[in-house]
This record gives structure tokens, C-alpha cells and sequence, in this order.
């Protein structure tokens, strides 16, 4: 007897009993299918091991938590394919001038938030988190998987140059945007220093990799229109990126920035907002990505009169180019792109409800889960999280909501996720049950 307990002293957890959560009376959303099941799902560890309309037995050796789903509806967590948990969590201001670790320790509550929303996994375009990922990895901060791009990279003037008017020009000063020290974007002009800049990131841990290709709303001295980075430069990250196995991602809103990018090599564009319908046409053809948002002149506020012309720009192209990419059956994922605004995070959710205008509660189910998981797969050899995403099937990472209400049905009951996410389970662990105590 004292041998048997000397060996469980000495042997891991994981060796003595594995930890096992079943959810028993669920109307199952699988992420694929417009339909549910009734059925049991038994989770081991972090994955579905046992999804089952008969009873599932428990193996008494293991640690087994159970709980009765109520005939509530289970659907995958979502997944945000276009967040920036630095930049939502912290104002323009912050970001020029705040105590560093303050900008990190609110991004970290912010990531908590994020996931109490129902968002399990995110690819993060933009910012430096490479830190906060590891602390939800490891169980020290609750998150979302973060798939993270590291620096935005832009050329001078280009969408991600953070350097003021005042400022030295780089060719003759040693010295850095404070946004560029933080890691939010990284400056590089020329075949070498984008190559050189891709690499930085991937170094990091970069799952893919963002260029600026074209002007935006939020950014200082680049026109909504501009087109940045030659097809040359481009394909410097592309080869960069494609050499680690993963790809590249562009901010750009026209159809001129977006036809260049193509031709570099790249495999998703991030807003197309500005794009006519040939363009749309092409991405369909070619296999490339559509990472939209159901922009609508109002998602971010900008006080600069300029800037909130060229948002409402955005969002009156929003409508034509959905109806297009229905039109051709353009690969899309959606997300949300929240910046500089902490108080306005809260609205995540109220963006999946905008998506109503163009797409059936059905579509717009399969989009935030089982679609953009595939887009998350992308990332290949680099990806962090190889198994399977946006689905509820056995094998799958157990990362899922249990909804109070049927979203086929009502796809609003998303958009007020602390009254209506009852569960909320990534990774096998519940970090949230507001259940009533039978």
C-alpha cells in the first residue's frame, strides 16, 4: 500500500486520472450542418471523446464532472477572424503614451472579456500579444486561442506608420515610433526590409503575417484610396511566410490594392470594402480569402471629419461587395475590427447580428465557427492549435457555448452573450456556468 501511494506522489495528474466533463441533454449545433441533434457529449481532457443520443457511461477512475444541458442548444465558441485584443483594449492616447505595463495588463482583462463573450479562438491582426497568448496557454490569464500576426508591416505613409510629421525622416534617425517599439506595426520600405520585418515576426511566433496594401480610415497620412507596396515588396513576405508554411494577410480596401496583392502571392485579404464586382470575381476564382466586417459607417467613431468620411465610405461599400461574394461563393470569414475604443469592445457581438442583411441565421452560424476555423487553419506548420476548430464532433478541441434560446432560429440571442451564453467551455475547462443548481 505504501508503494501504490509513493507511485502517485511521484507520477503526474495526467498519468494518475484524467479529467472528464459530461453535458447531457443538448440540442447539438455541429458548425456544419442547418440542423440539431438531441444528444450527450462526454469531453476528456480538452477534446470530445463521445458525442451520443443513448447514455454515456464515465469511467469511475477519472475525475468527472456532469451536468445537464437542459435541452439548451450547444453550438462551437466563436471565433473572431479579425481582432486586435492590444489595440480594442487600450485609446490611441494610451498607446502614444501610457505606462507600458498598464496597455498590457488591461489587454489581458480585455482577452478575459473577450472570451466570456463566447469567443474561444481569435486571429489577432496587429498588435503586440505574443505575451498574452502565452499566459492563456497556459492556464496563468483566461482568453481566447490567440493566433497572432505580431507587428502590422507598412511601408513609410502607409497604413501602419505611427511615426509624427515632426519626426526625423528614417533614413537619418536611429529612433522609433513608440507604436513601432510596442510591437503594434513595424515600418519597411524595399524588397530587404519587408523580408527582413516578415521574419521578425515569425520569429516571435507569428501565425501569419499582415501587410498594410492600402490606405485606412484610422491611420494619419495614407488616403483611404493610396496603394502601397509594390507587387517586389509583397513577395518578400510571401516568401517569408511561405517558407515557415503560412501565409500572408493584407489590409486593403480597393480593387487595386487587392489585384496587386493577389499577384504577389497572397492568400487573404482583410476588408475589400472598396472592391467593384470583378474583383470580387477573382478572389472566387483564385481561391483567396475574404476576411469582411459588416462595416457600417458607425462600428468605430472618429472625430477627425475626414477619417468619419472615409468610414462611411467603408460601410456603403460593405453592402455590395457581400452580395457579390455570395454571388461567386467567395471563401469568407467575418470579424469585427474594434480599435481604440475600451468602452466599445462590449459591442463584438453586435457585430455577428449586422451580418442579418445579407446571410440566413444558418450562414452566418457556420461563418463564425466552422468557416473561419478553416481560415485559421491556414496558417499551417505554424498553426498552435492543430486540431479541429469550429466544430462539435468527437476528435475536435472542446471549446463550445450552450445558448438559452435556439440562434437558427434567432440569431440575436448572440448579441447579449451575459444573459444568454449560459456555458462557456474552451479547451475542456468551464469558464463559465450560470445554470441553475438543480
Amino acid at each position: 500500500m505504501k508503494k501504490v501511494f509513493l507511485l502517485l506522489l511521484l507520477c503526474p495528474l495526467s498519468m494518475v486520472a484524467q479529467k472528464q466533463l459530461l453535458i447531457n441533454n443538448v440540442q447539438l449545433f455541429n458548425g456544419k450542418e442547418n440542423k440539431t441533434e438531441n444528444v450527450n457529449v462526454l469531453i476528456t481532457d480538452r477534446l470530445i471523446t463521445t458525442i451520443s443520443r443513448e447514455p454515456i457511461p464515465t469511467n469511475k477512475s477519472m475525475l468527472v464532472t456532469i451536468i445537464d444541458g437542459r435541452h439548451k442548444f450547444l453550438m462551437p465558441g466563436m471565433i473572431d477572424a479579425h481582432w486586435h485584443a492590444f489595440m480594442c483594449a487600450n485609446t490611441m492616447m494610451d498607446m502614444m503614451m501610457g505606462e507600458q505595463s498598464f496597455l498590457f495588463i488591461r489587454a489581458a482583462k480585455e482577452s478575459e472579456r473577450t472570451l466570456l463573450r463566447g469567443f474561444t479562438s481569435v486571429r489577432d491582426l496587429a498588435g503586440p500579444v505574443f505575451g498574452i497568448k502565452r499566459a492563456i496557454d497556459m492556464g496563468i490569464q483566461p482568453g481566447p486561442r490567440i493566433y497572432p500576426s505580431g507587428a502590422m508591416i507598412s511601408q513609410t505613409s502607409g497604413h501602419g506608420d505611427f511615426n509624427l510629421i515632426g519626426d526625423p525622416p528614417r533614413m537619418s534617425s536611429n529612433s522609433v515610433a513608440r507604436p513601432e517599439a510596442l510591437g503594434v506595426g513595424i515600418v519597411a520600405d524595399g524588397y530587404q526590409e519587408v523580408l527582413v520585418a516578415t521574419r521578425e515576426q515569425l520569429k516571435h511566433g507569428a501565425t501569419q503575417i499582415k501587410l498594410a496594401a492600402g490606405g485606412g480610415v484610422a491611420s494619419s497620412y495614407d488616403p483611404l484610396e493610396a496603394t502601397q507596396y509594390s507587387v517586389e515588396e509583397m513577395k518578400a513576405a510571401v516568401q517569408a511566410a511561405g517558407d515557415f508554411g503560412t501565409y500572408v494577410t493584407v489590409h486593403v480596401y480597393t480593387s487595386e490594392g487587392v489585384k496587386r496583392a493577389v499577384a504577389a502571392g497572397v492568400k487573404c485579404i482583410d476588408h475589400g470594402h472598396l472592391m467593384d464586382e470583378e474583383c470580387v470575381k477573382m478572389l472566387a476564382d483564385k481561391g483567396i480569402w475574404l476576411s469582411m466586417q459588416p462595416f457600417d459607417g458607425q462600428t468605430n467613431t472618429y472625430s477627425d471629419p475626414q477619417q468619419a468620411a472615409d468610414s462611411r465610405k467603408v460601410g456603403e461599400g460593405t453592402a455590395n461587395v457581400y452580395q457579390w461574394a455570395k454571388k461567386y461563393k467567395v471563401k469568407l470569414a467575418w470579424g469585427t475590427d474594434l480599435l481604440f475604443n475600451p468602452a466599445g469592445t462590449k459591442n463584438q457581438n453586435a457585430n455577428i447580428i449586422k451580418l442579418k442583411s445579407w446571410f440566413s441565421n444558418f450562414e452566418i452560424l457556420k461563418m463564425i465557427t466552422y468557416d473561419n476555423a478553416q481560415l485559421l487553419a491556414l496558417s499551417g506548420a505554424r498553426n498552435p492549435y492543430p486540431g479541429k476548430l469550429g466544430v462539435l464532433e468527437e476528435g475536435a478541441y472542446a471549446d463550445m457555448l450552450l445558448v438559452d434560446g435556439d440562434p437558427l432560429q434567432n440569431i440575436e440571442l448572440l448579441g447579449d452573450p451575459e444573459k444568454n451564453l449560459l456555458l462557456v467551455i474552451k479547451d475542456g475547462t468551464v469558464f463559465k456556468n450560470i445554470l441553475p443548481t438543480p
